[in-house]
């Protein structure tokens, strides 16, 4: 064969090769694109962009949660947030399912156990709350919340012994808080020993954070002690005079010794001693006197309530 023919003849296979690999080779562009747009996607949003949802109405909040959960379900910060903000719109049930996720990959996040808890109280789940309490009180020995966190649960449950050795423990920790000196001494006082009541209710109103119920709780204890005209000056202050006289005047005739059943039946109805409520706590069994709060609302019946 020529030199020439042998020139074209390579000059084809070169051209054919070229042509092929043109046909077959991708759109660069459009694939960057969509990756583009799917790496964009899953991007988690910044430290800016979470501060202000975290400003945002509840609805909005949990909107942003939501997404921020969906590119990353793991993330326990993440998983947090998104859990409060249902909370707060009232979707107890799938902020639990939520949690319970969480606790999967975290077992032992003290931050979503007590969470978990908290929103198992609200809900009326008093033994599983305990359990979460008490878990969180394991992973975290000196997490004052977690042990009066537990103590209100076994004050709902009757078991005041245990309950004021969960308050003991938490007051290790934080020796002055207030919630937890408040509900110790509201469940002294269910027990009966309005001494050791008295002592832990002077405490908690001694604190500058301490409002009017803290105040109204130690002058019940000190009323059903006979302590009248010192339950008169600490209740004044939060108090009308004549409804501090009023409340006193029933605490005398409570106490009295020698009290029939017929007597007790006749006795005018309860409605203007002060509530017992602690100020932040979750509810424990009420006493079997109910009491009122009628400097704030003479209609309603209130009874001792602790709060977490």
């Amino acid at each position: 064969m020529s030199s020439a023919k042998t020139s074209l003849a390579l000059l084809a296979f070169a051209l054919a090769a070229s042509t092929t690999g043109c046909a077959t080779a991708p759109k660069p562009s459009a694939k960057s694109d969509s990756e583009r747009a799917l790496a964009a996607a899953m991007k988690p949003a910044t430290a800016e962009e979470r501060a202000a949802a975290n400003r945002a109405d509840p609805l909005t909040r949990a909107n942003f949660w939501g997404k921020e959960n969906l590119k990353a379900p793991e993330d326990l910060t993440v998983s947090l947030e998104f859990a409060r903000s249902l909370r707060e719109i009232g979707s107890q049930e799938r902020a639990l399912d939520i949690l319970s996720r969480a606790l999967i990959v975290h077992p032992d996040s003290p931050e979503a156990l007590m969470l978990l808890g908290r929103i198992q109280m609200a809900s009326g789940d008093i033994a599983n709350a305990g359990r979460a309490f008490h878990r969180a009180t394991e992973v975290d020995p000196e997490r004052a919340e977690a042990w009066a966190a537990l103590g209100t649960t076994f004050d709902q449950q009757g078991q005041h012994g245990l309950a004021q050795t969960s308050y003991m423990h938490a007051l290790q920790f934080e020796p002055s808080r207030t919630t937890t000196l408040t509900n110790y001494g509201l469940s002294l006082l269910l027990t009966g020993d309005l001494a050791g009541a008295e002592a832990k209710l002077r405490q908690a109103a001694a604190n500058p954070d301490a409002g009017a119920r803290v105040t109204e709780n130690l002058a019940l204890a000190l009323g059903l002690q006979g302590k009248f005209d010192e339950m008169k000056t600490v209740s004044g202050a939060a108090a009308p005079k004549q409804v501090v006289e009023q409340n006193a005047a029933l605490l005398r005739d409570l106490i009295k010794p020698a009290r029939s059943w017929d007597a007790l039946a006749d006795a005018p109805a309860p409605s203007t001693v002060a509530a017992l409520s602690a100020p932040a706590e979750t509810p424990a069994a009420a006493p079997t006197t109910t009491v009122e709060d009628s400097a704030a609302n003479p209609e309603q019946p209130r009874t001792l309530r602790l709060r977490n």
